[in-house]
């Protein structure tokens, strides 16, 4: 049995070393080389014949299990389940062949599947839980929300619930309009326009400028939400490395030297996911003098801007924007509810035209009823109570996670110091179990966090977690933190004991 398991490893391939078993494993059963019932070696003796870790075809096994592709059997081990197992060409139609080609987004789509495990994985109750990119369900101002709803209903009746103008419910674009003003955004009524969340606001702007095959840019990492749009709209991305004041706008100016031509520039300068890093001033006008001098549109996801706990403000792209060049997208799903689905951006008539056209063939418009209670709550002064009452809690856990890492997590692991925003950014020693690894183990603990490498377009993030320290009160900070640590103790310890053992 051993001989049909000389995997083909790249020990030096970013990938973890159990996603390559697992896909040499599917591919044997798919293939028919492993049929229904075939039993596989053991975890101990596989990790021994390929001279990887224990723990790592321990996580393949369980992986292929969750997908229905083997089945455990107390005191007997591990069997390709019936069904699962389908040569190639069997009672199958042949796959026909894309009309095109993709643009070259493989890692995405591995990305794609690993995040839709990790939200698998951490929904099941009683999980702790820092993996999603939302804020706290205790910070939800559910009762204001109920009086809102009450309250326009009574005032418009079934007015509320039918479709608005695909730019958006006036009153809440004039809301808008008023609240951006304190930020420091110049603009008119007839530069907003009212989205399903700022992801929408995002895809729209990607529909509207560019076309299948162009390419835009953003940092490395970046917004899980972007790489989602690029593979759905099959447009390239260029990633720029970024550091600890975000994308590197050097080598972005050299990409432009070179001759690229990009249609779009996507960055997340204030509190950046997942990082939190925020781009300082000078980087900021640098970013749009080129912006400007290669005249490429720029995508300012603003959605984490106003939370901020500590430092100094730092002026939004669009503040500082003087010809038009930069597209502002935020939204209120990170300040007040995320179901409301309520988002906005603000950009010059010259593109505003085509983005409402665009608009209304996605959806018509977004909901009245949610857009009305939106601009309730706002005119009623709840976002400036939400948020200071959410930037002081956030300080609060932030500080608890910080404590935590420095009491839980194994010596030589790094972190940033937010001063706002929703994350942690941590990295792992090198010498021990991948990000990816941890989860898994780190899962049956009862507790999940976001795997670095899924933020990655391209190899990267392979020992870096992405931690939401704002979803759970402090008290399950400290346990959650604890639970992590002993998984990563747990691993180290396999680690020493299988990298040791010889190959067969």
């Amino acid at each position: 049995m051993l001989h049909q398991f000389n995997v083909p490893l790249d020990r030096d391939s970013e990938e973890p070393l159990y996603r390559q078993l697992i896909r040499y494993i599917k591919m044997q059963i798919e293939s028919g080389q492993l049929p229904a019932g075939a039993r596989l070696p053991a975890s101990r003796e596989l990790a021994e014949h390929i001279n990887i870790s224990r723990i790592s075809v321990v996580n393949a096994y369980a992986e292929l299990r969750a997908e229905g592709y083997l089945s455990a059997h107390a005191g007997r081990g591990t069997f390709v389940n019936r069904g699962a197992s389908q040569p190639a060409g069997a009672n199958t139609p042949p796959k026909q062949p894309p009309k095109s080609p993709m643009p070259q987004m493989h890692h995405i789509d591995q990305s794609d599947y690993t995040l839709r495990d990790m939200i698998r994985l951490s929904k099941r109750p009683g999980i702790i839980n820092f993996s999603h990119g939302a804020p706290p369900p205790d910070f939800y101002p559910m009762g204001h929300l109920r009086e809102a709803i009450n309250a326009i209903l009574e005032r418009d009746g079934v007015n509320a619930l039918g479709y608005e103008q695909s730019e958006g419910y006036a009153p809440l674009r004039a809301s808008v309009r008023d609240y951006v003003s304190g930020l420091g955004i110049r603009c008119s009524v007839d530069n907003v326009l009212i989205t399903t969340g700022a992801q929408q606001a995002i895809d729209l702007i990607v529909q509207s400028l560019t076309r299948e095959g162009d390419t835009i840019v953003t940092a490395n990492p970046t917004y899980l939400g972007i790489l989602d749009i690029a593979r759905a709209r099959r447009v390239r991305i260029h990633s720029v490395p970024a550091d600890e004041e975000g994308m590197r706008i050097d080598l972005l100016e050299q990409y432009l030297m070179d001759g690229n031509k990009p249609r779009l520039i996507y960055v997340m300068p204030t509190f950046h996911n997942p990082t939190s890093a925020v781009m300082p001033l000078h980087r900021r006008r640098q970013l749009l003098n080129l912006a400007n001098e290669y005249h490429i549109p720029v995508i300012e996801d603003a959605v984490y801007h106003e939370l901020r706990y500590e430092g100094e403000n730092v002026p939004l792209l669009k503040e500082l924007d003087e010809t038009g060049i930069v597209i502002h997208v935020s939204a209120y799903s990170k300040i007040l509810l995320p179901g409301l689905r309520i988002g906005y951006l603000i950009t010059d008539r010259a593109y505003l035209e085509r983005l409402v056209r665009i608009k209304a063939a996605a959806d018509v418009s977004t909901s009245g009823l949610n857009q009305r209670a939106m601009h309730y709550l706002i005119q009623r002064g709840l976002l400036t109570y939400q948020l200071d009452h959410n930037n002081r809690e956030l300080r609060k856990r932030r500080d608890t996670a910080i404590q935590a890492l420095v009491k839980h997590f194994p010596s030589g692991t790094a972190w940033n110091r937010p001063q706002g925003g929703l994350y942690l950014w941590v990295t792992l020693p090198k010498n021990g179990p991948s990000a990816a690894e941890l989860f898994m183990t780190a899962n049956k603990k009862d507790v999940s966090f976001a795997v670095g490498s899924v933020f990655y377009n391209g190899s990267g993030g392979t020992y870096n977690l992405r931690i939401n320290y704002g979803l759970e009160q402090p008290r399950l900070i400290d346990e959650g933190f604890r639970r992590i640590g002993e998984a990563w103790h747990e691993l180290m310890g396999d680690y020493h004991h299988v990298e040791g053992a010889p190959m067969l």
